[in-house]
């Protein structure tokens, strides 16, 4: 069944629970380590920046494709992606081959219209960027989105790009 709005308890579960079993207690978070734990293998290939990533569920098989030709921050924020897509979500059925289903991230997965990417979004910007992990790295500092330098170290400590970082700040901290 889809969901109809973003079930965000449900995400923040299934991020703590996988940062448990990985035993990951300070950033950055092993993203590649959590989806093997997770069931999946990673595989990198070529799509031409057409796709940014891929789940596949074929038999007992998992596989995350990952667009080799994206930056390393992208693929990180990918493959977390497509870990939420593989807890949280059942796949699309592709007409070729009944015997697979398939996730794909593209450029439509930014928009804020399919509540499954909305969810995967969520799922990957959590799972990188633990919000307790974000908050006791800020304890003592004033949070400013408009502070480069700071965005950029914590994006560095985080292996994320400064505009993942400054959405998820947006998001903690409640800045609009």
């Amino acid at each position: 069944m889809k969901p109809v709005r973003p079930r965000y308890a449900r995400i923040n579960a299934k991020v703590e629970e996988l940062l448990s079993l990985a035993d990951v207690e300070s950033a950055p978070v092993p993203v590649e380590q959590i989806a093997v734990l997770a069931g999946a293998r990673i595989v990198r290939q070529n799509f031409n920046n057409e796709v940014s990533g891929l789940l596949v569920r074929k038999g007992g098989e998992v596989v995350i494709g990952v667009a080799s030709e994206q930056s390393p921050e992208r693929q990180r924020f990918t493959v977390a992606h497509e870990i939420g897509h593989l807890v949280l979500h059942e796949g699309e059925e592709v007409h070729v081959d009944k015997d697979f289903r398939v996730n794909l991230r593209s450029e439509l997965s930014s928009s804020a219209e399919n509540v499954e990417e909305i969810e995967a979004n969520a799922f990957a910007a959590s799972l990188l960027m633990p919000i307790g992990f974000v908050v006791a790295d800020l304890r003592d500092k004033a949070v400013d989105i408009e502070n480069e330098k700071q965005i950029f170290e914590l994006a560095q400590r985080y292996q994320v790009s400064t505009q993942a970082m400054t959405y998820r700040l947006m998001n903690i901290f409640r800045i609009r």
